[in-house]
């Protein structure tokens, strides 16, 4: 299949992004998938997702007990990042042994950085604060070089990007960090929690003439292909709802609606590439899958006389979807291909030693 046209993706044979979902299920099933407890469910249900951006290409890797957390799952990404892939995941998939090992197979990664990770400097191999760095910096944009770990055997080379989060933004994430503190039961939240939630941290091993720091986050935000995506295995689908409590019944109603996703995935790809690499313009992908709800029971009559009539009425019914379904363009909120595609940022990066 044809790939995305766009200069930034482009070094990259392929851009995987891993996330998962989750939800509670019928209680009885929670010796087969037991939840985190708490006032929830005793039984929850976790999927983890790969999805492929720059073919289009979705992937189901496990259905999982709800409990078991992501940090688990990082060990077995980097056999399925092969050399010259990029590889996004959010902050629960973080792991030095997992950079480490992406980066000895020629592979690629875009992480958010954990905040008690030890930054050392490549130079002077001591520890680097921080805090003190983003205290002295004037411009809303920092980079360097630096090795992460505190074990010198096991540290990884990569480069250090601090982006700044406007006021708004910060106090916002302050103000969540308190909310947590007091459902834990703690009075209050450290100075320098407080002082990074102003900041946007990520690391990368991506060369700098490749990836310039400005469209770091912009490309990071890929990721937010598959939270709209898992959004409509819950309003549209429904993947949630569910009352038997047989594990096989169970199964066969979660990967139905699975395949039903990647059937809507497959169709959306292949119109978005291609309108894309023509005309540049997109597909929304929530619009596309509630204009198929509308159309489903009649597409089930269709496929059900046989299988020839449901591909017909699904191509002869493409040309009013793609009409209905295209992006409206907005010159104040670009989308996320519309902001790689610019390669411009009044962004200024300072590159200093530290």
């Amino acid at each position: 299949m044809t790939p995305i046209d766009s200069t930034l993706l482009n070094h990259f044979k392929s851009i995987k992004i891993f996330d998962s979902t989750s939800w509670d299920i019928a209680a009885k099933l929670y010796t087969i998938f037991p939840g985190c407890g708490g006032l929830a469910s005793k039984a929850n249900c976790k999927i983890q997702l790969c999805y492929e951006y720059l073919h289009g290409v979705l992937s189901f890797f496990e259905i999982r007990p709800g409990n078991e957390p992501d940090t688990g799952y990082t060990r077995k990404l980097p056999d399925l990042i092969k050399h010259d892939e990029l590889l996004i995941a959010d902050l629960g998939y973080f792991s030095l042994k997992t950079l480490g090992r992406i980066a000895l197979a020629g592979a690629y990664y875009i992480f958010r950085l954990r905040t008690d990770t030890a930054i050392i400097n490549p130079v002077t191999k001591l520890a680097i604060n921080l805090r003190h760095v983003l205290q002295n910096v004037m411009g809303n944009a920092y980079q360097a070089n630096i090795y992460l770990g505190s074990q010198e055997n096991n540290r990884v080379a990569c480069r250090l990007i601090c982006l700044r989060v406007n006021d708004d933004i910060a106090e916002q994430r302050r103000n969540k960090l308190r909310q947590n503190a007091r459902k834990k039961g703690h009075a209050q939240v450290g100075e320098f929690n407080l002082f990074m939630a102003g900041w946007i941290v990520m690391v990368t091993n991506v060369p700098a003439e490749w990836l310039p720091a400005e469209m770091v986050r912009p490309l990071y935000g890929l990721r937010w292909q598959i939270e709209l995506l898992f959004k409509q295995l819950k309003s549209v689908l429904r993947i949630q709802q569910s009352s038997t409590a047989k594990e096989n019944r169970f199964r066969c109603e979660v990967l139905g609606k699975l395949i039903m996703a990647i059937i809507i995935h497959r169709i959306h790809t292949n119109i978005n590439i291609k309108l894309w690499n023509t005309q540049r313009q997109e597909i929304s992908m929530d619009k596309l899958y509630k204009r198929i709800q509308e159309r489903a029971f009649v597409m089930a009559q269709q496929f059900h006389q046989s299988s020839k009539r449901g591909i017909h009425y699904i191509m002869f019914e493409l040309s009013y979807l793609i009409k209905n379904c295209r992006k409206l363009k907005q010159k104040s909120r670009l989308t996320t291909l519309q902001s790689l595609s610019v390669l411009a940022s009044s962004t200024k990066v300072e590159w200093l030693p530290i």
